[in-house]
């Protein structure tokens, strides 16, 4: 393996005088075969890409990313997942650089990550590990330190390992006949599961106060339309520009957790709501799927949902599949009509890559829109694309209203959105709104349109 000095990170929940948060090897296990272990199949990615993104991972809690390497291997260890030769190898690197953590960028049982730690006498955390404490450091509101404590929980509960039996509680029935008391590996389940159950009841309320939220919104004439991409795609610059926000936006994975959501008028009078989510990652935890359920339906309701992609990456199209198997988890497929493409960081390519990206655009079914949220450049044909989709899905209607009818007119900005409105020639007031199918269906019934 190549030794990889990284600069150390500027923040953590545990700084060192030098502000880092640990010293960190990072390791890709790469099975030789064409199918990566808990993966149906081939990796669109290469072995070095991953590396590359796992030692990012790192690099986003503050890690000192002091060594990084791939493994190459030709089956998985069941007591350790690489071999013993790589073990001792790891063992004296871990010793020479002084490293606190180990990071797998692979999924590890719990014997094996406990095998592991002995081996090296350091921290060791698998891939899923690495992502649940980067969302805890991430969090900012109460509803995401819940999410996060949930699946944070969810995964501890499933590697407690049998490692205390000096702690057991006396022996239970009869004499020598009865089996052990409760183990305190027993007893630390019971108290995660209460702490789980908690939890649970919490975001319960929490989802109850997001839907009460989402029908208050639905009585507003404005249109939902929610961000949606790989982490580090550029979200939050996009949000930030078109909103003129302040949302954290850094070249760091996961830099924003929690949903962000800001009114916007588009060019041509259409006033629309604009909701900035969570990133999403190749392998990502089924237990953060499940905690954020309640964020993402944000996602789920949304009349629009603009996927940002960083076009300029080398695995754009690998990482355009992982948010494609994140939307099918929440029932969004990749022919929803609400889907646009939005091809962003365009800025960092050169003339050749701009030109092979557009002719790329051009045979796209899809018609992605190529933008930079850096520069601006094609944020008007990213609104003019939005106010497009929009009105496939929106009805205008032309009503005649008595001119002094001002509770009804009040009425139709509170419902609908008005686009015109004119004195016509019988004396009547002339009105042209505009709303979705169930709020015209109310504009019909209440004024016998």
């Amino acid at each position: 393996m190549e030794t990889r000095p990284r600069e150390q990170g500027a923040h953590g929940l545990s700084p060192t005088q030098t502000g880092e948060t640990g010293r960190a090897i990072v390791i890709e296990p790469w099975i030789k075969q064409t199918t990566r272990v808990g993966r149906a199949e081939p990796d669109a990615r290469t072995p070095q890409a991953r590396l590359e993104e796992a030692a990012g991972l790192a690099r986003a809690i503050d890690l000192n990313v002091v060594e990084q390497g791939l493994v190459t291997l030709n089956a998985v260890r069941p007591a350790t997942y690489i071999g013993k030769g790589k073990v001792d190898e790891f063992a004296g690197l871990v010793k020479s650089h002084a490293a606190s953590i180990v990071i797998m960028d692979c999924p590890v049982s719990p014997v094996q990550q406990r095998n592991l730690e002995k081996a090296w006498n350091v921290k060791v955390l698998d891939r899923t590990g690495l992502i649940l404490e980067i969302f805890g450091r991430r969090a900012r509101t109460r509803e995401g330190a819940l999410q996060v404590e949930l699946a944070h929980l969810t995964y501890q509960k499933s590697r407690l390992v049998r490692s205390w039996t000096h702690l057991e509680r006396q022996r239970g029935g009869f004499g020598f006949l009865g089996g052990p008391g409760e183990t305190q590996l027993e007893a630390d389940r019971r108290v995660i599961e209460h702490r789980i159950a908690r939890i649970e009841a919490e975001l319960d309320k929490v989802k109850r106060t997001r839907k009460l939220h989402r029908e208050a919104r639905k009585r507003v004439p404005y249109p939902i339309v929610a961000l949606v991409g790989y982490t580090n795609a550029g979200k939050s610059t996009l949000f930030n520009r078109m909103t003129a926000a302040s949302v954290v936006s850094a070249d760091m994975l996961f830099a924003t957790l929690d949903p962000t959501l800001r009114a916007v008028a588009l060019p041509h009078g259409i006033r629309i709501i604009l909701s900035d989510t969570v990133g999403f990652i190749s392998d990502l935890p089924t237990m953060l799927v499940a905690a954020f359920r309640a964020t993402l339906e944000e996602v789920i309701e949304a009349d629009a949902i603009l996927h940002v992609r960083d076009i300029a990456h080398e695995d754009a199209q690998a990482q355009s599949q992982d948010v494609a198997a994140v939307l099918q988890e929440l029932g969004i497929d990749a022919h929803d009509r609400r889907l646009i493409e939005v091809w962003n960081k365009i800025d960092r390519l050169d003339g050749a890559g701009k030109a092979r990206v557009a002719n790329l655009a051009e045979r796209d079914a899809r018609h992605p829109v190529l933008v930079s949220a850096m520069t601006g450049e094609g944020f008007e044909r990213l609104a003019q694309a939005i106010e497009a989709r929009l009105a496939e899905s929106r009805q205008t209607l032309q009503l005649s209203l008595d001119p002094a009818d001002g509770a009804g007119l009040s009425w139709l900005y509170r419902h609908a959105e008005v686009l015109e409105k004119d004195m016509a020639a019988d004396g009547r007031l002339a009105v042209t709104v505009r709303a979705d199918a169930d709020k015209a269906a109310r504009v019909r019934a209440k004024f016998g349109v």
